[in-house]
């Protein structure tokens, strides 16, 4: 029995990573932080793909609730084999009009959850004989930069130091990898307008927005991924090369 940890997974990207790990035979602790009838569907998806599931909401930037969520899914499977920290927030601000709290809100969520959770689990991971690994949700934001989001993707560049410092620090008992996906249609880009996509589209290669499987599907293979630690996997339709 293998069993995954994917935080923020009520939907969007979270939830097709959960069904992805379902569909290759992992158990999957399903969490959300408000939606509870949604991380609660997912969970019965991940039942109706023959695993076990558990919905835990925690809010994933406190430490202490991570601690209980990584501590509830354990004892639901009897371990913990990976984590997918995916749980975050983005918001569309300058600078100028920039609240601390809000800057402070979006480290909290993407980054500082990320931390908690890894640390919480590790016990967990490193007594695994599945190959334990951890796979930290980044963004393309973390390369480009963003003027009307740098808080969110400062917070997404964190992911990656963070990646790279935990897979030298667990090394050789815990791989630990991101994902840094570019434009996603999920509903956190449902806001775009016509004008808006017909730019972001012209600036991706493959002539399409990704879609939460492609992320899962890059999630699935850092999972199996032997010989991969410390590495960011660009998904993102070629739009970083331009």
């Amino acid at each position: 029995m293998s069993a995954a940890l994917v935080t923020g997974s009520s939907r969007g990207i979270g939830r097709a990573i959960a069904l992805r790990f379902a569909a290759d035979g992992r158990d999957v602790a399903v969490n959300y932080r408000t939606s509870d009838e949604a991380a609660e569907a997912v969970a019965e998806e991940v039942r109706d793909r023959g695993q076990e599931a558990v919905a835990v909401g925690a809010d994933v930037s406190e430490p202490d609730a991570a601690a209980r969520l990584v501590e509830t899914a354990a004892d639901a499977f009897g371990g913990l084999d990976h984590v997918v920290n995916n749980a975050g927030i983005d918001q569309h601000v300058y600078t100028a009009e920039l609240d601390p709290d809000d800057f402070d809100r979006v480290m909290d969520v993407n980054v500082n959850s990320a931390f908690n959770v890894t640390k919480a689990a590790l016990p967990h991971l490193s007594g695994s004989d599945d190959d334990p690994s951890v796979t930290n949700v980044s963004s393309i934001l973390a390369h480009t930069g963003a003027p009307i989001e740098c808080h969110y993707a400062a917070s997404k560049g964190a992911l990656l130091s963070l990646t790279r410092s935990h897979a030298e620090d667990f090394a050789p008992d815990v791989r630990v990898n991101a994902i840094a996906p570019g434009h996603v249609e999920t509903d956190m880009t449902d806001d775009r307008t016509p004008e808006e996509k017909r730019e972001e589209l012209a600036r991706i290669p493959v002539d399409r927005y990704g879609q939460p499987e492609d992320i899962a599907d890059a999630a699935a293979y850092l999972r199996d991924a032997t010989f991969v630690t410390g590495e960011t996997l660009n998904v993102n339709g070629g739009e970083l090369m331009r």
